[in-house]
């Protein structure tokens, strides 16, 4: 069985039951979803100039490898009616696999840990609710320390 950390999100439509959906479809598709954070509510990230974002991390136990994972979150994200047209621009959903085990994973398509994790307090924010101790097996912090390093200085907040 392998664990696996992603970031869902999205800033288009009805953000809470896209959100919803995504659970739903990673429950069905991807494995168990054994764990999941608030609802965090931020301005957009880079790309300003577009609707506030909500965001949740999901633990998430499957018996997927990296690579099919990634398949198939990307898979969701089309059924979704995520169309990719610029980066950083707004989106109905996006799922991200921050962590996948301990595992460190670089590939044409996937980077595994997430590779702006420790820039992102929107992502270091869910994640440190649910795994504050886990080390990034890159740069040997746990996620309560990138958090109080994080320079992102964004308001996150719950979701209500």
């Amino acid at each position: 069985m392998n664990t696996a950390y992603l970031l869902i999100g999205g800033n288009l439509g009805n953000r809470k039951v896209n959100l919803e959906n995504s659970r739903s479809l990673i429950e069905q598709q991807c494995g168990h979803i054994v764990h999941n954070s608030s609802i965090y509510e931020t301005a957009a990230w880079g790309n300003t100039n577009q609707p506030s974002f909500l965001n949740q991390v999901l633990q998430v136990e499957t018996l997927l490898s990296a690579r099919q994972l990634i398949r198939k979150i990307l898979k969701i994200e089309k059924t979704m009616g995520r169309v990719r047209q610029e980066k950083l621009g707004p989106r109905l959903i996006d799922i991200d696999i921050l962590f996948f085990n301990h595992e460190i994973i670089k590939l044409e398509f996937l980077t595994i840990p997430h590779p702006e994790i420790q820039n992102r307090r929107f992502v270091l924010q869910p994640l440190a609710e649910l795994v504050p101790q886990w080390i990034h097996p890159v740069l040997k912090k746990s996620i309560a320390e990138l958090l109080q390093d994080c320079t992102d200085m964004l308001e996150v907040k719950k979701f209500s």
